[in-house]
């Protein structure tokens, strides 16, 4: 049964993180950032990691604030490289650095920012604080950082930042596409908790309820008005910020992504494990996850319409390959890429037998009344997804990141191979319902056709 949720607030899901024991949101309170700092890290020396653009437009302000308190810093390490991204051997350019010197990093940028260095802190054995000036992903209190490594997008095991201050003017005022971004990063969190539901409805992945109620409580308040966090107003950005924040709290109480991620994050992974750019640039995190949700959510319509409870059973299991097949197909499927072993063993980790798959496929039958009911409760419906996304200012074809209706057919297929986690991608191929979904959905009367 779907839990029920109770919305908290910022300090009561503070209670529940692991690592962070400070988090600051309000309006122009870099100059906070000092007393937070000694707090946390007495007697340590700060030192700003930041790209070129951010420490333009707030290094100098946060460096002053340090100076004004007497605190002596570190040269900052700036970023140069413009195509700078989570990508390991920038990691690896920051260790290096931070084994010069025994400064605590201050992380001051978003996402790309604070997962190197997140990661580089943990290897020196570290820990950091975080600068957050914008609210374009939810990455920011999350444990793990999510980084491309051997072609590959993984997710390491690294602590979430000690304290984290984020001034809503700075953010207020950041991009408007990574705003947008990060506001469909959030809104991924509904189907990710569909998710979730099936899951734990068929006995895969038991739901936290501590961990539901930081992500699902206040969901939908810090979604209801995307033109108003699209127009900077005040205290829309301050309940994405906020919803935002709460995401990665979940996933440090649980040392999991489960809680704010599912198959739509799978298709962003994808993506960024097939190098995948769109007018010379990779389209940001939130962007592609946001395209793929409104995927997710096409798929769960097109299965909530089927009478699974009435589930040939039988021909779905005799459909099921051996392991023998599986890998045969998963190395065909991706014989041009380079992450190939990496798929196989992500597939691997989920597969089961076909006597496993008659009993998992015999409880879904049996559930599938009470889940249809479970999984309309958790959706939003695509009509009214689609709109939220358009006025934030998001992308809602998948032509507008650059992917083609036929690669967007393809990662259906694909995405479901590189994530061992349980999703609804896991449901449509054992029951061997996945190709009518997507013949439906791509074809001339679908929502893609092609």
């Amino acid at each position: 049964m779907a839990p029920i949720s109770r919305r908290l607030s910022i300090s009561e899901a503070l209670q529940s993180a692991r690592e962070t024991r400070a988090v600051v949101i309000g309006k122009n309170n870099l100059g906070e950032a000092p007393g937070i700092f000694q707090k946390q890290f007495p007697g340590a020396t700060p030192i700003i990691i930041s790209d070129e653009t951010t420490f333009g437009l707030a290094g100098a302000a946060l460096s002053a604030a340090f100076e004004g308190a007497g605190i002596p810093m570190a040269k900052p390490f700036i970023f140069t490289d413009p195509d700078l991204y989570a990508e390991y051997r920038f990691v690896t350019q920051l260790e290096n650095a931070l084994r010069q010197h025994n400064a605590i990093p201050v992380a001051l940028g978003s996402g790309t920012i604070n997962d190197l260095t997140k990661l580089a802190a943990h290897n020196v054995g570290r820990s950091y604080m975080c600068m957050a000036t914008a609210a374009s992903m939810d990455g920011y209190t999350a444990f793990g950082a999510s980084i491309t490594y051997q072609g590959s997008k993984q997710t390491f095991n690294c602590p979430a930042p000690v304290a984290v201050l984020a001034d809503l003017e700075i953010i207020r005022h950041a991009p408007t596409d990574m705003t947008a971004s990060g506001y469909a990063d959030l809104l991924a969190k509904v189907t990710a908790g569909a998710d979730w539901i099936l899951a734990a409805g068929l006995g895969i992945e038991k739901i936290d309820q501590q961990a539901w109620d930081i992500v699902q409580g206040g969901l939908r308040e810090a979604l209801n008005n995307p033109a108003a966090v699209r127009n900077r107003d005040a205290h829309a950005i301050n309940s994405l910020t906020e919803g935002l924040m709460l995401g990665g709290f979940a996933m440090q109480w649980t040392k999991s992504s489960r809680p704010a991620s599912g198959a739509e994050h799978q298709f962003s992974h994808l993506w960024d494990m097939q190098h995948h750019t769109h007018n010379g640039k990779a389209p940001s995190h939130g962007f592609k996850v946001g395209i793929a949700t409104l995927a997710i959510t096409a798929l769960y319509e097109q299965l909530l319409k089927m009478p699974l409870d009435k589930l040939d059973i039988h021909s779905a299991c005799a459909n099921w390959p051996d392991e023998k097949e599986l890998e045969t197909c998963v190395r065909k499927e991706f014989a041009s890429d380079d992450f190939t072993d990496k798929a196989w063993e992500e597939t691997r980790a989920k597969y089961v037998s076909r006597a496993e798959l008659r009993a998992q496929l015999e409880k879904l039958r049996q559930l599938w009344p009470t889940l249809q009911e479970e999984l309309r409760a958790q959706l939003i419906p695509y009509t009214q997804l689609k709109q939220m996304l358009q006025q934030v200012g998001a992308p809602v074809e998948p032509e507008q990141i650059g992917i083609s209706r036929e690669r967007l057919k393809k990662a259906f297929v694909q995405a479901y191979y590189i994530r061992r986690r349980f999703t609804v991608l896991d449901v449509a191929r054992r029951a061997g319902v996945l190709h009518d979904c997507l013949n439906a959905l791509f074809g001339k009367s679908g929502i893609w056709p092609i």
